[in-house]
């Protein structure tokens, strides 16, 4: 019994992890290497189970019928133009404010201690990093950052459904491989969601990094 718990286990844990890459490479930024990273997501939908294939997929699919200017238009307005759908974690838990500064430095923390640096190219609170880390480095360590920033994803999540974004989906499939948020999770997300992020006390520099970040010319 023990065994077919153990194998139970490591069949979810490989879904989910499974789940987690996918994720990751549909909430990337829609540059050149589009078309390719759809293709990757195809292979991996062939081995997840339902609805969370479905979800992806449906993302998925619409990213294929855009030109890929026409995908980071809708991106840059999706996720840089709308504060609520930023993917920027700690900017949910500690705002533009010194705080932030220590919460990002122990995201690195946690990619350093399963043996690797953190991306040179992107903050390490991005939840596209932290999905490819949960997917591909170390999927316990990867699995806790999500579930202790389960209500920034959820307000992230409640923004892109009430913009109707076809990348509400995904986020959608990401929280069904964490536990259920419970009453006092959703209340939260609420109230973080009406009130917005915490602001710095008075009489400090407040820590400055731009949210949503300013891109290239799409």
């Amino acid at each position: 019994m023990k065994l077919l718990s153990r194998n139970k286990q490591r069949t979810h844990t490989m879904h989910d992890r499974l789940v987690w890459q996918a994720a990751s490479l549909l909430l990337a930024y829609p540059d050149e290497n589009l078309s390719r990273r759809l293709d990757t997501v195809d292979d991996l939908l062939g081995h997840l189970d339902e609805p969370a294939r479905k979800l992806l997929g449906q993302t998925a699919e619409r990213l294929r019928s855009y030109e890929t200017l026409n995908a980071a238009i809708d991106y840059v307005e999706t996720f840089d133009m709308r504060r609520r759908a930023t993917m920027y974690l700690t900017y949910w838990t500690a705002g533009d404010t010194r705080n932030r500064g220590r919460e990002m430095l122990a995201f690195a923390n946690v990619y350093r201690d399963a043996g690797v640096e953190p991306p040179g190219g992107e903050a390490p609170d991005y939840l596209p990093v932290v999905l490819e880390f949960a997917a591909t480095v170390d999927p316990e360590a990867g699995r806790r950052v999500l579930v202790e920033h389960r209500t920034p994803i959820d307000v992230l999540g409640k923004a892109l459904v009430d913009a109707q974004s076809p990348y509400r989906h995904v986020v959608a499939a990401v929280c069904m491989t964490l536990p259920a948020a419970t009453d006092q999770d959703l209340r939260r997300a609420q109230r973080l969601a009406q009130a917005g992020p915490p602001a710095e006390a008075v009489g400090l520099q407040p820590f400055t990094l731009t949210v949503p970040p300013k891109r290239g010319s799409a």
